[in-house]
């Protein structure tokens, strides 16, 4: 085993709450005290849950020449031996914090990821580019050792800090034994079997002795009922191979989000779609998953499904390590708006409401404020429930129609480029990035894409490119004001060409 190659070890932790970073702290200092070395830890706590993380920083040293060693408070840039991150964004943070050194870091962290607020929050797609991060760690650390620490959690029915005491213990950047890091979670007394077996998938990993993918893969869905192998059937014999995964994926969301003939009803849009795309069949493929988001729109309805499922309230439970003995409340706050109860009524109905204005201001106040709502509660559990299964209505609803005519423009647009340009038929396919959510972000969503369609036919044919269709997408989802989004099609409008 390599000897460090100095009498001073610094490791920095950089993990969000509930991970158990003063647990794994306290580990590391234990196993260095048992070890007859000198240990000393801090903490420097940053902002609630996953807005920020805390560090965790601890020295290790030995007494030279009957001296003690002077230790510092907190990790310096570029004097970290080893950095370990519960999440592939705090380890991105690391790196920004110049924590992490070529020459010396041993960097070790989970590839997984877990959405801030203001990523979740954005018009488009503001997720933090991972593959960037991971390439990043391989090329600023000494050495990187990074796997899914949470998927590792899950098979071991233990806790991320146990998963990543084990990954320090494999990467044998300390001089210690792996029974001398055991030692240390048998004397905490705690989980000590579950804490055992989450060490124990760490150190494989860390260590070589298990191959692990840095990301996590994704397997094909395969059908298991005869409409599900019926579908499937037709999509791979109608469809071309380019497009096969998107719309295997398609068709299983909208088994799941209606029934088979609303699957059906996509495949006739696909072939549609399909037969006037060319080699690679890149259009076929991007139309496959657009349609499917588009087509499984979020009403009160789906939003009711998805609060009361099973499997929701299983992982819920996982994700609090809840105990089969103990009782799980879950608090949801829900503001459903007059607009959105009128969209889940009968279509005649719903827009007779809607366009009354003695009823909808009477109505109206009904569903002024919103409110906390326990979903593990009887009541509401029954109440959700029961909306749940208005799902066999949903083909009369106001939304659906409403949607339906939505769809039915936006594919119209898209074959009409196509007849001009394939990559501008591309980018109009891409304009349904717009259309996401509920509530205010699906009105703002919707205003922009009725926006960008309705300047986008006022312009010459000349004008209709696919770089301006990008560009005003683009500008849409870069801000919730809409402010560059108005003044790209203002300009548009005022060209001399349009004005002529």
């Amino acid at each position: 085993m390599s000897k460090p190659p100095r009498n001073r070890i610094c490791i920095a932790i950089l993990a969000m709450g509930g991970q158990g970073g003063g647990v794994l702290a306290d580990w590391i200092q234990q196993v260095a005290l048992s070890n007859g070395w000198l240990a000393q830890g801090t903490s420097v706590p940053g902002v609630a849950q996953r807005t920020g993380s805390t560090v965790y920083y601890i020295e290790l040293a030995r007494a030279s020449g009957g001296r003690q060693p002077v230790m510092a408070q907190m990790p310096v840039p570029g004097d970290v031996d080893v950095v370990i991150a519960s999440e592939l964004m705090e380890a991105g943070r690391a790196m920004l914090r110049n924590f992490v050194d070529a020459d010396r870091t041993t960097l070790i962290s989970s590839t997984h990821r877990v959405y801030a607020i203001s990523e979740k929050a954005a018009m488009g797609d503001g997720r933090g580019a991972s593959e960037r991060i991971v390439e990043a760690a391989g090329e600023r650390s000494k050495r990187f050792i990074g796997f899914d620490m949470e998927a590792a959690t899950e098979r071991s029915g233990s806790v991320i800090s146990a998963v990543m005491f084990g990954a320090l213990a494999g990467s044998e950047v300390l001089p210690f034994t792996r029974q001398a890091f055991e030692q240390a979670i048998k004397d905490s007394g705690i989980a000590v079997p579950s804490n055992l077996a989450g060490f124990d998938e760490g150190f494989r990993a860390a260590s070589g002795a298990i191959a692990l993918p840095l990301q996590p893969s994704h397997a094909l869905p395969q059908p298991t009922t005869p409409a599900g192998r019926r579908l499937h059937e037709r999509l791979t014999r109608g469809l071309p191979a380019a497009a096969h995964a998107n719309a295997l994926h398609g068709v299983q969301r909208l088994m799941d989000y209606q029934d088979e003939a609303y699957a059906e009803l996509y495949l006739d849009r696909l072939e549609r779609m399909a037969s006037i795309d060319t080699a690679p069949f890149e259009l076929s493929a991007e139309v496959a998953r657009h349609l499917a988001l588009w087509m499984s729109y979020e009403d009160t309805i789906r939003v009711a499904d998805l609060k009361t499922r099973a499997t929701r309230i299983a992982r819920v439970r996982s994700e609090v390590r809840a105990g089969n003995d103990q009782l799980l409340s879950v608090t949801e706050f829900m503001h459903p708006r007059l607009q959105e109860i009128c969209e889940t009524l009968p279509a005649s109905l719903g827009r007779a409401i809607l366009r009354s204005k003695g009823l909808s201001s009477l109505l109206g106040r009904m569903f002024q404020n919103g409110r906390h709502v326990e979903t593990t509660r009887l009541r509401w559990f029954l109440i959700l429930r029961t909306l749940a299964k208005f799902r066999r209505f949903r083909r009369a609803s106001l939304r659906y129609h409403e949607e339906q005519e939505r769809i039915e423009r936006w594919l119209a647009v898209v074959q009409a480029a196509a007849r001009q340009d394939l990559r501008l038929a591309l980018e109009w396919v891409r304009c349904q990035r717009l259309i996401k959510g509920y509530g205010d972000t699906f009105e703002r969503g919707l205003r922009n894409f009725n926006s960008i369609l309705a300047t986008y036919e006022a312009l010459p044919s000349s004008q209709r490119t696919a770089q301006w269709v990008a560009e005003a997408r683009s500008k849409a989802l870069a801000e919730e004001s809409g402010t560059s989004l108005q003044s790209h099609l203002s300009l548009a409008t005022s060209s001399p060409s349009l004005s002529s």
